[in-house]
């Protein structure tokens, strides 16, 4: 456990939605995102404009219909993973964060209602608003932070204690 501190925070020092993992194929992270979380495959036309297709929002149990409602959550957003340690990264490592495709579960497709109800807010307050997918969250949130060697602060730790003793059958995967 560790403080944790905002000072310096700047979302410009994350350079995301890059070209994303396969720069040839014109689509952006987001976009890239949105294709490979597709339930039903969208139509991709010139300059990667996305048509059709439909999305789970797990974090309020919503199906989407249109790319354009939803937004690419950053499992652990970019403001806390800077009190969290991104401070002292360099550029290109926080742009590899903000863009990061390594993990299925460090960017999700997700309401934009939903993710800008959790902002750039931690386990201690926010969690989905399904209940049911608490369990899954938290696995998610931990497994982040220690691929990318993040820390956590005492409120942070204590939240994600309370809810991890509700999922005997969870486990964190990184």
């Amino acid at each position: 456990m560790r403080a944790e501190s905002r000072d310096g925070y700047d979302r410009d020092a994350f350079r995301h939605w890059n070209a994303g993992a396969n720069p040839i194929d014109g689509c952006n992270t987001r976009a890239e995102v949105l294709i490979s979380e597709a339930v039903e495959a969208p139509a991709v036309g010139s300059n990667c404009r996305l048509t059709g297709g439909s999305w789970w929002s797990y974090y309020d149990q919503v199906w989407v219909t249109s790319a354009s409602g939803l937004d690419i959550d950053h499992m652990v957003p970019l403001a806390e993973s800077w009190d969290s340690g991104a401070s002292a990264w360099t550029a290109q490592r926080r742009e590899a964060y903000a863009n990061d495709q390594g993990a299925a579960t460090s960017l999700v497709a997700v309401t934009a209602r939903s993710n800008r109800s959790k902002a750039d807010q931690d386990p201690a307050q926010w969690l989905p608003p399904a209940a049911e997918v608490h369990c899954r969250y938290v696995a998610e949130w931990v497994a982040t932070k220690l691929r990318w060697s993040l820390t956590a602060d005492e409120a942070e730790v204590a939240a994600l204690r309370e809810v991890a003793a509700g999922c005997p059958e969870q486990t964190v995967t990184y």
